[in-house]
């Protein structure tokens, strides 16, 4: 018996992505004196000491948590330093607990998917061939006892992750726990015992203080004036070390923010809240100061609007973004455009890679004054071993494509320019684009690829086309016989997949038109300011 036909899941409508609701920038403390660095040691040494302890007891209320525990916890912290300094302690302690239960619950997820997983090949014969919509069966009865194993292990810690879940329980490590376990293998991790305990201890440091509008230059714990003069209102038991009056202490350093700096002086010459963070980069003996704030979320223009003049289609793939333009009809604009970025190498250097590619791509559309449509991508669930089985080169290609940090990068730095970001959802794109698309838009002097295809698909579906192009137009001779071709309507229109309806009269030049006809002239066939109605081209 021949397998029933596939049954496509619903497809998500486009939408306008959302700006980014903060702004985070950076410069160096440079010109520190010895002293400037034992002072920021002490104090960081301390109040990490707090945090820690603080932490410890955000995790032991787990549910029981309550605005009086979180009053008792700052008065407690308030004796050994400060009220401003416990604030911020108590507040990035639950923000930590926060995030370890968000990472729980999609740890919990993860195991249930690998758990379904192995739990349906392993009810398969050994050897039997899976179906697009299925795995099959292990190939040998080694990988299918090895298997067994495997589901035993996973389902025990399901059980110990969902019980920790209901009882409140999460498991954080300050300083990191990638940082924790490499201390057991210092020599994989290329450190010495002396290298890992100065990154452990500065990790665990704590030197960040929330902003507080109405106050002078909108924080009272870190203060940097708009001359570049940085000073810490230090901890009650560090008093003995200020330098100026009310127990503060001011660093030789001054800086100066390059990047937003204008923005950043106007709101501290108001008294408008900024956060600021102090931290140590161990690898370069280099000190840093962070400001942030919160802005007013970018507000976006109405989808219509986005899609008026066209946009481009965006299709991103695991070592450059292939975007090709469209006009507002889904058509397919001048020649494709590749924007490449490589991922092997340091952090610093990826993010790099992606910012250049990011960047020349905004450039383009700013150029152009279009949107940019690009896939709403997750592969959090594509991401499991036993998702894709032996697999292992696709596996490593799907977690390395950056599609998170890509995907936020895009939305800051599209909101800077001006350029609006339409999210369309992934669904066969890349099938349907190299289905519909490929072979049609391929000629002698231009080789479409599959990717290229794709970013068409996006495109179409951001402006609220059907993917699938319309059919070649008959020969003159044979349009009795093939038919007429397919209008593009919009996907809310009745009967868009039929034929042009036929116009009265005869089709032959030689005989004139009839009298009904000629009282009834048809519409014209090409409308350009309806886009809500058939058109033509």
């Amino acid at each position: 018996m021949a397998e029933s036909k596939k049954k496509l899941r619903t497809i998500d409508a486009p939408f306008v992505a959302l700006g980014p609701s903060g702004v985070a920038i950076r410069t160096s403390l440079k010109h520190l004196t010895d002293a400037d660095d034992k002072v920021l040691r002490q104090v960081g040494a301390h109040l990490g000491s707090l945090a820690s302890k603080d932490l410890k007891r955000r995790c032991a209320d787990s549910l029981e948590h309550s605005t009086d525990t979180w009053a008792e916890r700052k008065r407690t912290l308030t004796e050994e330093s400060s009220s401003r300094w416990a604030g911020s302690i108590t507040r990035a302690s639950h923000d930590q607990w926060a995030l370890s239960r968000r990472a729980q619950l999609a740890h919990i997820q993860t195991l249930e998917t690998g758990v379904k997983t192995i739990a349906h090949r392993l009810s398969l014969p050994v050897g039997e061939k899976g179906t697009k919509r299925a795995p099959g069966g292990y190939r040998t009865r080694q990988e299918w006892f090895a298997k067994t194993r495997r589901l035993h292990l996973l389902e025990d810690r399901l059980d110990a992750e969902r019980a920790d879940r209901e009882a409140g329980v999460v498991h954080v490590v300050r300083g990191g726990r990638k940082l924790a376990r490499n201390r057991h293998n210092l020599h994989a991790a290329q450190l010495t015992e002396a290298q890992w305990r100065q990154r452990w201890e500065a990790e665990r440091w704590f030197l960040a203080a929330d902003g507080e509008s109405g106050k002078r230059w909108g924080n009272e714990t870190i203060r940097v004036t708009t001359d570049g003069e940085v000073s810490i209102k230090l901890p009650a038991p560090l008093a003995h070390l200020a330098n100026a009056r009310h127990g503060r202490y001011v660093l030789a350093a001054k800086v100066n923010f390059r990047h937003r700096g204008d923005e950043w002086a106007d709101r501290v010459s108001a008294n408008r809240a900024v956060a600021y963070r102090i931290h140590q980069d161990v690898q370069r003996d280099r000190w840093y100061l962070t400001a942030s704030w919160t802005i007013q979320p970018v507000r976006t223009v109405p989808l219509a609007q986005a899609r008026a003049g066209g946009l481009i289609g965006v299709d991103t793939n695991a070592d450059h973004l292939a975007a090709w333009r469209l006009d507002r009809h889904g058509n397919p604009c001048g020649e494709p455009r590749r924007f490449s970025y490589e991922l092997d190498g340091p952090a610093g250097y990826r993010d790099a890679q992606v910012r250049h590619a990011l960047t020349r791509l905004l450039h383009w559309a700013h150029r152009r004054g279009l949107s940019i449509a690009i896939e709403d991508l997750d592969f959090t669930t594509e991401k499991t071993r036993e998702k894709h089985g032996r697999r292992k080169r696709f596996r490593k290609l799907i977690s390395g494509m950056p599609v998170a940090r890509l995907r936020a990068r895009l939305v800051s730095m599209a909101a800077e320019l001006g350029i609006t970001i339409v999210a369309v959802d992934p669904a066969y794109t890349s099938m349907w684009g190299a289905e519909h698309w490929q072979k049609p838009l391929t000629s002698k002097n231009r080789k479409t690829t599959r990717h290229d295809a794709a970013s068409v698909a996006i495109g179409r579906r951001a402006l609220g086309h059907p993917i699938r192009r319309r059919t070649a137009p008959p020969h003159d001779d044979q349009s009795d016989r093939r038919g007429h071709r397919t209008a593009q309507a919009g996907p809310g229109a009745r009967g868009r997949e039929g034929t042009r309806p036929r116009i009265p009269g005869p089709r032959t030049r030689s005989v004139q038109p009839d009298a009904e006809r000629k009282r009834e002239p048809s519409a014209s066939t090409t409308v350009r300011d309806a886009p809500d109605v058939q058109v033509w081209v």
